[in-house]
């Protein structure tokens, strides 16, 4: 990782508790040699793990990730060798759950819309009785039963006649029913809901899977939020539905990332924007740091891992 994100994630406590776990004296970034290593820790700013890399670490048996998605890490070349894959995604999932929550709750007084329009003063009166704000009686959509969708499947069962539906082609539906939602193609899902939330992977079958015609087939008056990648989400046919007042937007990320400064949709007063911050930050980085170090340890006792990554769940995953 960057000495930037190794100075975030260790502070003093954790720093002291990897040097409790390795016999290193010192603990620098590498400088090179890397021949004895046996376990990788890594997170943002790791290099690709390929074969020339892999060759200078002969007795690499596992790799540590403290951050989320590794697929900017792995390589073929690692999973034929047999290495151990984990990964503090369970960890970063907390934060971008609690974002999307918040942004849903305010999407259903379209807060974000109103601290863009300063300008437009409207009193309560004004507003108070129009069918566009309020939480009851409601619906939200969840695309993606992932760790972060999981999350926010829990965090929306507090809120009162809310109904959640859930569309992901590989999930059981008693899995879903018993979080409190319910299991939808995503086509019978979109004419329903209120708020669409995005949580599926960045893989070559989801691009653009939320496009022209799946905007289209949402009720006016509804938000799309995408915490997840821009990759999914096919944003020339955004603007063209935000330009025309029907459906508003909160992006966390787009596609490109960051939007270029001259995007129209930066434009909108109904679509909000946020540089990709939904995802662990400052003080919530250590707990990237906490994972990685329960798993180190976990490793170095002979225990069973809770969070390992295989080939196979790439195929699934972002």
């Amino acid at each position: 990782m960057s000495p930037e994100v190794f100075e975030l994630l260790f502070d003093r406590d954790r720093l002291d508790r990897l040097r409790s776990l390795t016999a290193s004296a010192p603990l620098p970034i590498d400088e090179g040699d890397l021949a004895d290593t046996e376990i990788l820790l890594t997170s943002w700013g790791a290099p690709r793990l390929d074969a020339a890399l892999l060759d200078r670490m002969p007795r690499l048996r596992a790799v540590v990730h403290a951050a989320g998605s590794v697929q900017g890490l792995v390589s073929d070349e690692l999973w034929e060798r047999g290495i151990t894959v984990t990964s503090a995604a369970d960890a970063n999932a907390v934060p971008v759950a609690e974002y999307t929550f918040a942004s849903i709750i305010l999407a259903f007084k379209r807060a974000f819309v109103h601290v863009r329009t300063p300008a437009e003063v409207l009193g309560w009166g004004d507003l108070v009785g129009s069918p566009k704000y309020g939480s009851v009686g409601r619906t939200v959509g969840i695309v993606g039963f992932s760790r972060i969708g999981r999350r926010v499947v829990r965090m929306l069962r507090q809120l009162d006649d809310v109904h959640i539906l859930v569309a992901d082609p590989f999930v059981a539906p008693e899995t879903v029913a018993e979080a409190g939602a319910e299991l939808v193609p995503l086509e019978a899902m979109l004419r329903r809901v209120d708020v669409l939330s995005l949580h599926a992977p960045a893989l070559p079958e989801t691009h653009h899977m939320i496009g022209r015609a799946e905007l289209a087939a949402l009720r006016d008056g509804a938000t799309v939020i995408n915490t997840a990648r821009g990759w999914i989400l096919d944003h020339d046919a955004l603007f063209d539905e935000c330009a025309a007042g029907r459906l508003d937007a909160v992006l966390d990320v787009t596609e490109p990332d960051p939007l270029p400064a001259d995007s129209p949709l930066r434009a909108l007063a109904n679509v909000a924007l946020t540089p990709h911050i939904a995802g662990s930050m400052g003080t919530e980085a250590r707990r990237l740091a906490d994972s990685a170090l329960d798993d180190l340890e976990t490793l170095l006792r002979g225990g069973v891992l809770s969070q390992v990554i295989t080939q196979p769940d790439m195929e699934l995953s972002a």
